[in-house]
């Protein structure tokens, strides 16, 4: 997989000089190799990035963590990665250099702006705090052990890894909106079971005191209420 790794390491190198954070929020896509899909999550603060090929329901893998810039440079840190643990918290700075609003191009390769954050309403990454458990909500402290959602505009993708023992628990994702009040995913890849990609969610949500509040069924059946909170 080294063409991914060297396909991330350039385009979090090609960010035109002094551009602020906001111009690189959002989603962005390119084709793999094999006919995989590749897409790339920038929320402020963190990033994921996974491949995927969704007509054969083939999960290839994904990493992610966090990001800062710099006038000159991008840094970036690794939570998790299915691809190398040597990778996890180290710190990578890279020099800053131009990039478009619609198109960066990678050398001989170009990423697609999917989106810049919107239309959906929870841009962002989140981790889960509560979760209803025989009629009453529990309280998830966030440690080591992290669920972790990251959404841009259109895409989502949650991830649950060991930032400690540096295990990879499982991951899923796809395209979602948020209208009326309703929550809607459509699963394009999922590390556990292929047999859900393609398959479409439906849940209620709302905003309360800043937290997102998650009701609905999951994926088996099962009746779910979970509580979200802003990294």
């Amino acid at each position: 997989m080294k063409y991914l790794f060297t396909t991330l390491f350039t385009l979090l190198a090609l960010v035109s000089s002094g551009q602020s954070k906001e111009q690189l929020l959002g989603a962005w896509e390119r084709q793999g190799s094999d006919e995989n899909t590749q897409i790339l999550v920038i929320t402020k603060g963190f990033w994921s990035l996974t491949e995927f090929n969704q007509d054969q329901k083939n999960f290839i893998g994904t990493m992610g963590g966090a990001w800062d810039l710099s006038a000159t440079k991008m840094s970036y840190t690794y939570e998790f990665s299915t691809f190398a643990e040597v990778l996890h918290g180290q710190l990578l700075p890279e020099t800053v250099s131009q990039t478009s609003t619609d198109m960066m191009s990678l050398g001989a390769t170009q990423w697609k702006r999917l989106d810049a954050g919107t239309p959906g309403a929870l841009s962002g990454a989140w981790l889960i705090t509560g979760r209803e458990r025989d009629g009453s909500m529990s309280t998830i402290t966030p440690g080591a052990r992290k669920t972790m959602k990251i959404l841009s505009g259109t895409r989502f993708q949650w991830i649950a890894y060991n930032t400690e023992t540096r295990a990879f628990l499982g991951t899923g994702g796809g395209t979602y909106t948020t209208e009326y009040g309703k929550y809607s995913e459509n699963i394009d890849f999922f590390s556990r079971d292929n047999s859900r990609v393609g398959a479409s969610l439906g849940f209620d949500f709302e905003m309360k005191e800043g937290h997102w509040h998650h009701r609905g069924k999951s994926s088996k059946g099962q009746p779910i209420y979970e509580v979200w909170s802003k990294r």
